[in-house]
């Protein structure tokens, strides 16, 4: 088997896996001169473009757009016989699909990047095979980048075969399905979860999310929790938290999917929808690549890394999700460009992966970067917060999107913003003005001195810096 543009030969750098990080990685490489190819088993793009990030934004869209039609009276517009039609929602987020991997394919054409269809896995840090549908080719390089990103989790207890597609889905399954379903139980309260509870809820249908830990978006400040989910039940989406899956039961081809669930009380019960989507998390892609047998250190499933993405065997690196780092698409792409550099003999610059902006395109927005305040009280850290509210700002009451908050978490002693965290319109735009802040060792005064534009949602941002010291203007 050849490349996608009929070379082979000796390589600068292979990578495995052509999602976010890989392709990024591989544009980065040739920049600097090296050759490259990559290895990709199903399509370009990964998970991000394929069934991920960008099908489930799409989806997201759609329902915004559904929902505008719905509070239309709110605008002073009087809108009659709409009809939503969650197929075409579904055409529509394939047909940007297939327009980003293609995308990904010119870019790899134009950066000379040789593509290898099959599934590969390493003799040698020096040696890659390549299985594919054409047969098995052995590939030569200097250098290999394991870009294999990760799988959903499936619930404790479960065999792979009752994700059937129909009834059981992973965000992978969705795609392939235009019915809408009149019922859906979501597992996991976590960002798939509440993407997809705004998604089904928009589309009329009844929701329910059931999450093990004791809140949503465990991992987000406690406020946006109790924020989210408020706005949650205003919407009739019914919340089950401390609640733990025991099992699920496809049951027969007409019948409803069973899950029986155990809160933390002990209290058990069986709840019944037409569909389950599992959402509980991923699994990394870290096993059948040869990996135990040449020493590379992995531990509980991920590749262990170094400051540029090296692992314990030279010549052999690893970015994204595999990592275990933070399983974020620009988090693996930032990865591939240092993993790059490195390779290429740079000096890269130093990710810290506590400046990672994080999103979560629920409705509303939630975005988040650095420390909360309760980690950094965990951490002896002495700090000083400011919160603003959406509602004051003209902009939000201007869009019909005046809920959440904007909450800094600063330095006590020298202002520095460790930390933001916001709910509300927009903020996953917004939230890249926190990331400029902190990778410039920002403080709360250089932020509150900066002149947003009126009027914007950015003001809440000036506000919430002012708010620090008990000195915003507009509350």
């Amino acid at each position: 088997m050849t490349s996608s543009n009929g070379q082979t030969g000796q390589y600068d750098l292979v990578i495995i896996g052509s999602g976010p990080g890989g392709y990024i990685a591989a544009v980065r490489a040739n920049q600097l001169g090296l050759k490259t190819a990559i290895v990709e088993r199903e399509s370009l793009g990964g998970v991000c473009l394929n069934w991920g990030c960008i099908p489930s934004k799409a989806l997201l869209r759609s329902a915004e757009v559904l929902s505008l039609f719905q509070h239309a009276k709110d605008f002073g517009i009087t809108v009659s016989g709409v009809q939503a039609d969650y197929g075409a929602a579904i055409e529509r987020c394939n047909t940007i699909i297939d327009r980003q991997t293609k995308g990904v394919g010119f870019l790899m054409k134009k950066n000379k990047v040789d593509v290898y269809r099959g599934t590969a896995r390493l003799e040698s840090p020096q040696q890659v095979v390549v299985e594919g549908p054409d047969g098995t080719q052995t590939i030569s390089t200097r250098n290999v980048m394991i870009a294999t990103g990760s799988r959903v989790r499936l619930v404790p207890g479960m065999s792979p075969e009752q994700v059937d597609g129909k009834k059981i889905i992973t965000s992978k399954e969705v795609w392939q399905l235009r019915d809408q379903p009149k019922s859906v139980i979501i597992i996991g309260g976590g960002p798939i979860g509440v993407e997809f509870a705004t998604v089904y809820r928009s589309y009329g249908s009844e929701v329910t999310i059931v999450e093990m830990l004791p809140r949503l978006v465990p991992l987000e400040d406690e406020e946006i929790s109790s924020t989210l989910t408020r706005e949650f039940k205003k919407r009739g989406i019914n919340i089950m938290t401390s609640t733990k899956v025991l099992n699920i039961n496809n049951g027969a081809e007409n019948e409803p999917v069973s899950v029986q669930v155990e809160a933390n009380g002990g209290q058990k019960q069986t709840i019944q929808a037409e569909r389950v989507l599992l959402g509980i998390g991923f699994a990394p892609n870290s096993e059948n690549l040869g990996l135990e047998k040449l020493g590379v250190n992995i531990q509980r499933g991920f590749i262990q890394i170094d400051d540029n993405m090296q692992t314990n065997v030279p010549g052999i690196y690893a970015i994204g999700d595999v990592t275990g780092k933070l399983a974020l698409a620009h988090v693996a792409s930032a990865q591939g460009v240092v993993a790059a550099e490195a390779i290429a003999g740079h000096k890269p610059y130093r990710l810290d992966y506590n400046k990672m902006p994080r999103c979560t395109y629920s409705h509303p927005n939630i975005a988040s970067i650095g420390l909360t305040e309760a980690q950094c009280k965990e951490q002896g850290i002495e700090v000083k917060v400011g919160k603003f509210l959406f509602n004051p700002n003209g902009k939000a009451q201007a869009m019909g999107e005046a809920s959440g908050f904007v909450k800094i978490v600063t330095d006590a002693k020298y202002g520095q913003v460790l930390g933001a965290h916001m709910i509300g319109p927009e903020v996953v735009e917004l939230i890249g003005e926190f990331s400029v802040t902190m990778t410039m060792e920002g403080t709360k005064e250089e932020l509150a001195l900066s002149v947003h534009p009126h009027p914007t949602l950015s003001e809440v941002l000036a506000e919430a810096a002012l708010a620090v010291d008990g000195e915003s203007l507009n509350a």
